[in-house]
C-alpha cells in the first residue's frame, strides 16, 4: 500500500468506507472549476446542471469498480486531523482507469487529477502525479504512454503537466447528442 507523507498529508489509495464523502466534495469542487475557469457562463451552467443525486451515485458507483480492478485507480491526498477529535479531510486524488480500459487511448489514462485550491503549491500534485505514474508504469498497455485531457485554458495546469514531459497529442472534439 503506497502510503507518503507531505507536510501533514497521507496519500493512499481510495477507501469507500472512508473517503466517499470527501472524494465526491472534491469531484464537485474539479467540475466547477471547469466550468467556470475554462469555459464560460455557458459551460459552467452545464457543468452544474449534471451534479445531481444520481450523477454522484453513478459516479462513486464508477469508482468504485474500477477500484475493485485495483485498488490503485484511486489515490487520494488526506490532511491529517489536527485534533484527534477532527476528521481527516481528503483534499485532493488522482484518479486513473483500470489496465482493462486502456484500449479506449491505446494507453494509460489518467481521467482526473485535483487538489484543493489552498494545497496546491505544496507538493501535493506531485505525490499525486507521482501515483498515477506508478501506476501507469505498471500497467500492460498497447502504447506507453500515459494520456490525460487538459484544457488549454487552464494555464496552470499546463504548465504542471509540462513539467511532467507531456506534450500536445491530438485534440478532442465534442458535439451534442441532440441535434
Amino acid at each position: 500500500m503506497l502510503t507518503t507523507q507531505t507536510t501533514s498529508m497521507e496519500l493512499r489509495p481510495y477507501d469507500p468506507e472512508t473517503d466517499r464523502s470527501g472524494l465526491y466534495e472534491c469531484k464537485l469542487a474539479f467540475e466547477r472549476g471547469i466550468g467556470v475557469d475554462t469555459g464560460g457562463a455557458e459551460k459552467a451552467k452545464q457543468y452544474e446542471e449534471k451534479l445531481t443525486e444520481r450523477y454522484r451515485e453513478k459516479w462513486l458507483s464508477w469508482v468504485e469498480r474500477c477500484v475493485d480492478d485495483d485498488p490503485r485507480c484511486v489515490t487520494v491526498a488526506v490532511a491529517e486531523p489536527e485534533a484527534e477529535s477532527d476528521a481527516s479531510t481528503v483534499v485532493g486524488y488522482v484518479f486513473c482507469l483500470p489496465e482493462r480500459l486502456a484500449f479506449i487511448w491505446d494507453a494509460a489514462v489518467i481521467n482526473e487529477l485535483y487538489v484543493a485550491p489552498e494545497y496546491r503549491g505544496t507538493g501535493v500534485a506531485d505525490d499525486l502525479m507521482g501515483a498515477a505514474l506508478d501506476l501507469a508504469a505498471d500497467q500492460d498497455l498497447p502504447l506507453d504512454r500515459l494520456v490525460f485531457d487538459v484544457d488549454r485554458a487552464n494555464e496552470r495546469a499546463r504548465a504542471f503537466y509540462d513539467r511532467y514531459g507531456f506534450d500536445h497529442w491530438g485534440e478532442i472534439i465534442a458535439r451534442p447528442l441532440e441535434e
